[in-house]
């Protein structure tokens, strides 16, 4: 037996033993990480972490890294991660239903089965999921609301943090305790409300989010709690951090609404055709770092982060609509050597994981609308039923050369091995799941025999930094991504396909770059280039097939300024060509030529805010964001027009500890599109909400020093 396959909820019930126990006064001795906290001495604006997993001087850096601090979350108070990250150039979470979203990061939007692997989310530069069991939907599990900041790098960070972070990196940063309590209670339309709290003592911090949102289509509303624990101490040369994270989802859906425009009708758009669809998540992390200090400037580090997830959905998109069942329980640890040489900087590590996930798929009844076909390839019964244990080793380093006053050289490189086992606990072969075969050529779902597969990739990455002064840098960097086939492009198979013969996908990209940051301004200008090669997709046989190219140029603008003493202006904006670079099949005999645009990839993404903040009671900001148009499939003849909004938030100090706030999104009550496609013939949109109103009150105190909580 795989030592990780046991129960699915022990691991969640002993990950919450185990955070009782973090939180009891006999158990905290736990410490900080220069790896997930910001050193004391530096400043937010000049100090991030870098692809190399590291703190350190922005201009100091061969790479981009754009950061959302929590003074943004504080006064736009956002209950979804499109909200946050449409700050980031280049960066588009498209909003779903609820808490539902797809990624773009210098991408189209992915939508492929295991299209979410081109993407990794992390919590204090741990990634939440294991490498092979990506979720489209797995920023819910992660506190973005209250992050002391969220870190993006935009293109491949695949030399440090392995397969998943091909196209980029999310890392939400859940620093050391603060030195001010905070409660807060909001209420909005729709019998939404939301009530938080951070709570401090002496290295103790507990952050908790809890929401309740109606919804503002028919039959649409969602309950999620978010809560992160953590606690650290430094004993001499030794430094140690514990931390729990945990959320829970209960949502009923709303799906597509479909015609040319639907989303302009106020009627269809507040509609529901699947009233239900629901979606059932929870997830509990659990990790601990630990940092030696060797002589000079030498240390070790070593980490450890143990992940439990359950998800439960209707498939509502799907005839027949299937019920899904999917989650994991994995273990992650890792191991750090940072040395300094005579002239050089020197890192070697190695990861090491493991993990054990699930896929069950079961349709209640037999289809009662379609077509003979549809009826006769998708019985009422198990589809699938298998369980995947993996196991991932990648050694790696990072090295820093000076090449004289103002220059740098940096390098770095990943190998990583990633083995899948698979066991399908059902028939093997295209029948239903009691062995009969079905009309047609065979029924839909296909269930590989067991099996056994082992990927290994190559994450190099090069670049070099110049300093023209102290305040203007400018950098090149070459680096490569890649991601290992997911375990369901592998092993949920279709159309008689009894063996995916998949290659990890790689991404090659070459950027540079120019910064200047003074004490009034920032500015980062970055254009890239970058080929994707072995890109999986599924053909118009429905085969799970590798072998596609695409190419994706940009020009990417990140500016802060201060205007005099009470103004504040932000622009950020991407223009970017994501374009196919080979012929093929796509599926339903749809035919993609080399050239054409990807559908649901915009040309020009952007933002704007303008802050008002007279005095230190009292602070607006006026935000415009903007989506470009885009086509709706490969033909690239369908067509979103794009879209901008506005939102408004305020805030008001009201005597020493309390403040109220208000927000207003979409101010100018615009009829938009969420997200739009054109499959099965028709046009489909998650609409966007209209006008909505929110009202919040807070308080909040410095915190009493001592021990203990």
């Amino acid at each position: 037996m795989h030592p990780l396959q046991i129960s699915k909820r022990s691991i969640s019930r002993v990950l919450w033993a185990l955070a009782w126990g973090l939180t009891s006064p006999a158990l905290l001795f736990a410490a900080g990480s220069e790896g997930n906290r910001e050193p004391e001495e530096k400043t937010v604006e000049s100090m991030v972490v870098t692809a190399s997993g590291e703190y350190k001087p922005l201009l100091d850096q061969a790479g981009n890294t754009s950061r959302v601090d929590s003074d943004v979350a504080q006064l736009t108070r956002p209950t979804h991660s499109s909200q946050l990250l449409h700050r980031v150039p280049g960066t588009w979470i498209t909003r779903g239903s609820g808490q539902e979203s797809l990624a773009s990061i210098r991408s189209p939007v992915l939508t492929g089965a295991g299209s979410c692997g081109a993407f990794l989310v992390a919590e204090n530069s741990f990634p939440i999921r294991p490498a092979g069991f990506c979720n489209v939907n797995q920023l819910f599990e992660v506190n973005l609301e209250q992050a002391d900041a969220v870190e993006v790098i935009r293109g491949p960070g695949s030399s440090r943090y392995g397969s998943n972070a091909m196209h980029g990196l999310i890392n939400t940063l859940i620093a050391k305790p603060g030195a001010v309590n905070r409660f807060s209670i909001e209420a909005g339309q729709d019998n939404y409300w939301r009530g938080s709290a951070d709570l401090n003592s002496e290295g103790f911090r507990a952050l908790v989010n809890l929401l309740e949102d109606g919804g503002w289509r028919d039959q649409e509303s969602y309950s999620q709690q978010k809560i992160n624990l953590g606690y650290e101490v430094e004993k001499q040369a030794d430094r140690l951090q514990f931390g729990f994270a945990a959320s829970n989802l209960d949502q009923e859906t709303a799906g597509y609404i479909y015609g040319e425009n639907a989303y302009k009708d106020p009627d269809l758009s507040s509609g529901n055709l699947n009233p239900e669809a629901f979606r059932k998540a929870d997830a509990q992390r659990l990790s601990g770092r630990w940092i030696h200090d060797l002589p000079g400037e030498d240390r070790l580090e070593g980490g450890m982060i143990v992940r439990h997830s359950d998800m439960e959905f209707l498939q509502h998109f799907l005839p027949g609509k299937p019920l899904e069942r999917n989650g994991q329980n994995s273990i992650q640890a890792s191991l750090l050597w940072h040395q300094e040489l005579t002239r050089a900087s020197l890192a070697l590590g190695l990861d090491l994981e493991l993990a054990d996930g699930y896929l069950w798929q079961y349709q209640d009844a037999p289809i009662q609308d379609g077509s003979d076909y549809l009826i006769a390839t998708r019985p009422a019964g198990k589809h699938y039923d298998y369980s995947v244990s993996s196991r991932m080793a990648a050694p790696f380093m990072q090295l820093a050369y000076p090449l004289g006053e103002r220059t740098e050289f940096s390098a770095g490189l990943r190998v990583e091995t990633l083995q899948y086992d698979y066991q399908n606990n059902m028939l093997d072969g295209n029948t239903d799941e009691n062995g009969q075969p079905c009309g047609f050529g065979g029924c839909l779902y296909t269930r590989p025999a067991d099996r056994t597969d082992r990927f290994t990739s190559l994450g190099p990455k090069l670049g070099v930094s110049y300093r023209l002064d102290e305040k203007r840098q400018v950098y090149i960097t070459a680096n490569r991504g890649f991601r290992a086939p997911q375990a369901t492009e592998l092993y949920r198979l279709q159309s008689q396909q009894e063996i995916a013969e998949l290659e990890p996908e790689t991404l090659d990209a070459i950027e540079l770059g120019f910064r200047i940051l003074d004490e009034n301004h920032y500015l980062e200008l970055a254009a890239f280039s970058m080929s994707k090669r072995n890109t999986i997709y599924r053909d118009s046989e429905g085969f799970n097939i590798s072998g596609a190219s695409t190419r994706h140029q940009g020009i990417e603008l990140d500016y802060q300024a201060r205007l005099g003493q009470d103004w504040r202006l932000a622009l950020n904006g991407s223009w970017a060509l994501h374009r196919y670079a080979s012929d093929y099949s796509a599926p339903l005999g749809e035919q993609i030529i080399s050239g054409n645009d990807i559908d649901t990839a915009p040309r020009t993404l952007g933002s704007a805010r303008l802050a008002w903040t007279p005095g230190s009671n009292t602070e607006t900001e006026l935000e415009w964001q903007h989506t470009g148009g885009y086509y709706l499939d490969a033909s690239n003849d369908p067509r979103y027009p794009g879209h901008g909004i506005f939102n408004l938030s305020l805030r008001q100090k009201i005597g020493r500890n309390w403040s109220i706030g208000l927000r207003i999104t979409n101010l100018a009550d615009r009829a938009y599109a969420e997200r739009a496609d054109y499959a099965f013939g028709d046009f489909r949109y998650f609409p966007g909400r209209g006008r909505a109103i929110f009202a919040d009150i807070s308080f909040q105190q410095p915190r009493q020093p001592g021990p203990g909580i």
